[in-house]
């Protein structure tokens, strides 16, 4: 169905310049040939219950297609794959993606529903979502929160992933390394995590104005090379007024730093997540150069978490928000590791 050189002429590039894109070295250099931020909206936008929530999502492509489910991650929403998933459209996927919970248009069916967002739980609103799509399998693809996410689907539910994209490797959450400090730089790019910490940043979180100006700062310095301008971080910002966003964020990284309970119904994921389980389907892991979260070493941190198929890209002079800033690198891993 998708060749190399069919990706090509949709993207108006010749053969060559795909061919270092899947070479790994400059995957930068074909995403800005399709002009990150031609699009602004997605076509279709839907509601659907699955498992706790009511999930909003947008979907492309047809309806009978391959899917591909794109999971974002924070300070992000589903417009991190506004121009990528077009590319996939055309290819013949239907791609599905999903607000997180606490984003968007996704609520929680109960007021008395825990506002968790501890990693196993958001694992299990992915396959609550296929079951209720009907999606008995998908290539998963993420960033951020969005990475872990599927990395948690593909390494405990394989029969449901068929292959992975990941964005910054391997990140399933290690509670107990998470207590040891790391080195100054790193811990100085990590500094919201420890703000959430206080009461100073909940209340951040909450306020509309100081929540905007600090994730649009995340913006900023996760992703030092993109010129985005004020619209466009105004359309991502707008899921951020949900009713449970402060909350499942704050929680998120209170949990992640072991200050902040998860629910007993999860301890049982939790204990398989916390001794590293590999990953044996096919995928591709990311690495963006400009990000500071990349740890350096080309991937060799993470390499042995990954068992099936595997290829490593580092795309250059790319920051955080990969799928958004190099929108056509992405697509391509994609269609290449559903290819493997």
């Amino acid at each position: 169905m998708i060749s190399r050189r069919s990706f090509s002429r949709a993207l108006g590039l010749g053969t060559g310049a795909v061919a270092v894109s899947l070479a790994g070295i400059q995957g930068g250099r074909a995403a800005s040939a399709v002009a990150p931020g031609v699009h602004t909206a997605f076509p279709r936008l839907k509601q659907v219950r699955a498992g706790l929530l009511d999930v909003g999502y947008a979907e492309s492509g047809p309806a009978h297609g391959p899917v591909v489910i794109c999971l974002h991650g924070w300070p992000y929403d589903i417009h991190s794959y506004v121009d990528a998933a077009p590319l996939l459209a055309q290819e013949g996927y239907r791609v599905i993606v999903p607000y997180l919970r606490g984003h968007g248009t996704t609520r929680f069916l109960s007021d008395r529903t825990f506002r968790n967002a501890q990693q196993s739980a958001i694992a299990l609103d992915v396959i609550a979502l296929m079951d209720a799509l009907k999606i008995e399998v998908a290539v998963l693809a993420g960033f951020d929160w969005g990475s872990r996410t599927a990395d948690i689907v593909a390494a405990l539910r394989p029969e449901r992933c068929k292959a992975l994209v990941s964005v910054s490797g391997y990140l399933v959450t290690n509670r107990e390394a998470n207590l040891k400090p790391l080195a100054a730089a790193a811990e100085h790019a990590w500094w919201y995590q420890y703000y959430f910490a206080t009461e100073r940043g909940r209340i951040a979180m909450e306020t509309k104005d100081l929540r905007r100006d600090l994730t649009r700062l995340v913006w900023e310095t996760a992703s030092p090379t993109w010129d985005f301008d004020d619209a466009t971080f105004e359309r991502t910002a707008a899921a951020f007024d949900n009713p449970d966003y402060a909350a499942v964020v704050i929680h998120n990284y209170r949990w992640r730093l072991g200050l902040a309970d998860g629910e007993r119904r999860y301890d049982g994921l939790e204990r398989r997540l916390a001794a590293r389980p590999v990953i044996g389907v096919p995928a591709i892991t990311l690495d963006a150069e400009r990000d500071p979260f990349t740890v350096p070493g080309g991937g060799a941190s993470y390499r042995d978490r990954f068992t099936g198929a595997y290829e490593h890209r580092t795309l250059t002079g790319i920051g955080h928000n990969v799928p958004q800033e190099a929108p056509a690198a992405f697509a391509q891993a994609v269609i290449d590791v559903d290819h493997f």
